[in-house]
């Protein structure tokens, strides 16, 4: 299981990245898988063990085009999510 947040944006989806990596969150920017239909095509995946820090740096921008945080089990093609955020 890991965990997803996606943006309506690419350039904030890219940016959020940036901004993860700067406090040492690994991170990497995904396509986003076809069951979630909120974001621009791309999302940014995280491991469980860091959502605490990803949901605190969310609250302290301003991102209007955030779509949410999903959580996704299961491969790409059968992947299932859980929007948690």
């Amino acid at each position: 299981m890991y965990y997803i947040i996606v943006f309506r944006a690419r350039s904030h989806t890219i940016n959020f990245a940036k901004i993860l990596s700067s406090y040492h969150v690994v991170c990497e920017i995904i396509s986003t898988p076809r069951i979630i239909n909120v974001s621009c095509g791309i999302s940014v995946k995280f491991m469980p063990k860091d959502l605490i820090v990803v949901k605190n740096i969310l609250k302290r921008r301003e991102f209007d085009t955030f779509g949410g945080i999903f959580s996704i089990e299961g491969n790409f093609i059968n992947a299932r999510a859980r929007r948690i955020e």
